[in-house]
């Protein structure tokens, strides 16, 4: 027997189709708002949004306003946040240090070469993802690093700094000749401020420049590390949208990170300059020989410790892909 619907109801069961495949996600990241990447994220969600006819829209949300990027990975882990734009959080997996290898990269061209599409360290993180089940839609180059210092001293040893809670940097720090305290990133302003520690490692030109301004004298461009952070979404999340908007997505954020391979080194270069000439801070002019020295010391000192800690036979063996 045949049911035929009226045509009221027949149009209600095209509308509720024509919504299955809408969604709304939640991006976090953690630079506070009108920032680069902030920016950038707006304008990947307008793209996303056009791409897909509306079906996609992504709210982003700065300042790690959804929880500090260590929360927010568990939460996309899990389902219960859907995007986030934000550094690898090493407390899932010990493995995930491999992305802030301390002195890995030297040159723009070699951060690519490792970090970007093909890369050995960009291939190994997209796993360690999946095994948390993320999927890694892309890489964001920020910046090198460096050392920002409210005091005027034209040495490291017995600066005390803050470092993140992460043991490559807390090593790098000894190495270098700084005195190390992790500290909590929502601490470690007022830290500064209140002279707790003279100075900070973890960040480059622009994070200080966002979240520091008020507090660096000294800008020391060490090249400590390659900050990269990645674009990350919940299996989940992404299985709920169409195959045709998955693709979308996916299309929107390799446009997003070929366009900031392209723009990173010179942003870095602004950033620096604006350290210097908005606030007057004193940026080091580092020669190569100190570079190279400062690498060589880290790489010495530093990377057989971080190797055990990750697994020496399985780091070892993506630096030998690199060629380290």
């Amino acid at each position: 027997m045949k049911h035929f619907l009226s045509g009221a109801a027949a149009a209600a069961l095209m509308a509720m189709a024509g919504t299955v495949s809408a969604a709304d996600l939640k991006m976090s990241h953690v630079r506070p708002q009108d920032t680069t990447i902030d920016k950038e994220l707006h304008a990947f969600a307008d793209q996303v949004a056009e791409t897909t006819g509306g079906d996609v829209k992504i709210s982003i949300f700065p300042a790690s306003s959804l929880g500090d990027y260590t929360t927010v990975q568990e939460r996309i882990s899990v389902g219960a946040i859907d995007m986030g734009t934000q550094p690898a959080a090493t407390a899932a997996d010990r493995r995930m240090q491999i992305s802030a290898f301390p002195f890995l990269a030297s040159t723009w061209a070699e951060a690519q070469a490792i970090y970007g599409p093909g890369g050995a360290v960009r291939d190994v993180m997209q796993e360690l993802y999946a095994k948390q089940d993320i999927t890694m839609l892309a890489a964001y180059p920020v910046y090198f690093g460096g050392v920002s210092l409210n005091v005027d001293a034209p040495e490291a040893q017995g600066i005390k700094v803050r470092v993140p809670g992460v043991k490559s940097f807390q090593l790098t720090g000894e190495a270098l000749g700084y005195i190390p305290s992790p500290i909590p990133f929502s601490e470690a302003f007022t830290a500064i401020q209140t002279g707790v520690v003279d100075g900070v490692i973890g960040s480059g030109a622009e994070g200080y420049y966002a979240s520091f301004r008020d507090v660096t004298k000294v800008y020391v461009p060490a090249n400590t590390h390659f900050e990269i952070w990645y674009m990350i979404i919940s299996n989940s999340s992404l299985a709920e949208l169409d195959a045709e908007d998955q693709e979308a997505l996916k299309a929107a954020a390799v446009q997003f990170e070929t366009q900031r391979w392209g723009v990173a080194e010179a942003d870095q270069a602004h950033w620096e300059k604006k350290l210097a000439d908005d606030l007057g801070t004193k940026v080091v002019d580092l020669s190569d020989d100190e570079l190279a020295a400062m690498a060589e010391k880290v790489r010495a000192d530093v990377w057989p410790v971080i190797l055990e800690d990750i697994g020496a036979e399985w780091g070892q063996g993506i630096l030998d892909q690199i060629g380290k």
